[in-house]
């Protein structure tokens, strides 16, 4: 046996072969079975059923960039989970929101934290963000088998720039295409309602605050007209997930942040149940 494919103690000789700075590279060469997209599914007729995550949305400001996410998951017409976590950290500078397959998409979010995490100790540097986008890209692309068969994942990618010292938002569609987002993003069923309440919102000039209370409004409204998407539920005290990346890192919102927000959005609702016309505060 040649000297570069023996095993040396306990790890098998691959992990000690020098290679590709991508993990995905080195998990489809040595197992790749262990790769979402390449599971062989059962015969079925029709769509298969599992649970779906629902709206993700996004938004910039100068300093940074804010990604949220509901946390209901629903199965056809039930819910199928009230308090799902969608919004992951991707590394320090970054996070995706999952929507689509809530189970397939949990497992690329790890890979994709892996692979993140694996170039970094490899090369000795990180990714720039244009370069996390674009391997987040070729993952979906590689579910593209299983999106056919209804199982599809479309995340929202978003990350503080340190080249460019400011936020910036990216979006895909199932076959991996990427576009880069201004200003604000949506995804998930509830998008088209999140996107509008946005558009009315959003200003060049928000702080970080203001962007906060702006995803929530947004959320609201999307739960409002989707029934797939779940609002601020004070009696079960389940509240949207809320990050904030800036040049100091990835930060997700406390429960008690969180819950604040929602509540005053929520007193508000109750003097103009179709939101703000125009500024949030």
């Amino acid at each position: 046996m040649e000297a570069n494919t023996r095993s040396t103690g306990r790890l098998p000789a691959a992990f000690l072969t020098p290679g590709s700075a991508s993990f995905m590279d080195f998990l489809s060469e040595h197992q790749p079975e262990l790769l979402p997209g390449n599971r062989q599914l059962p015969p079925t007729k029709g769509v298969i059923e599992a649970p779906h995550g629902t709206t993700i949305v996004s938004v910039t400001f100068p300093g940074g960039v804010v990604l949220a996410g509901d946390r209901r998951a629903t199965m056809g017409n039930m819910i199928a989970q009230r308090d799902i976590e969608k919004v992951f950290p991707a590394d320090e500078y970054s996070a995706v929101g999952i929507a689509g397959t809530a189970g397939l998409a949990v497992e690329m979010v790890k890979l994709f934290q892996l692979e993140l995490e694996h170039f970094e100790k490899v090369e000795g540097a990180q990714l720039s963000l244009e370069g996390k986008a674009n391997r987040l890209s070729t993952m979906i692309r590689s579910n593209l088998g299983m999106a056919m068969q209804g199982l599809a994942v479309v995340p929202l990618f978003a990350g503080y720039d340190l080249d460019r010292e400011k936020g910036r938002i990216f979006s895909y569609d199932v076959t991996g295409g990427r576009s880069e987002e201004q200003n604000y993003a949506a995804t998930g069923s509830g998008s088209i309602f999140a996107r509008g309440a946005m558009k009315k919102l959003f200003r060049d000039d928000l702080s970080e605050a203001e962007a906060t209370t702006l995803v929530v409004q947004a959320l609201y409204d999307a739960a409002d007209d989707d029934s797939a998407t779940g609002g601020p539920d004070v009696a079960r005290r389940i509240y949207p997930i809320i990050t904030v990346i800036t040049e100091n890192g990835f930060r997700r919102l406390s429960e008690e942040e969180a819950s604040q927000i929602a509540r005053s959005v929520l007193e508000r609702r109750l003097e103009q149940p179709d939101g703000p016309r125009a500024a949030l505060l």
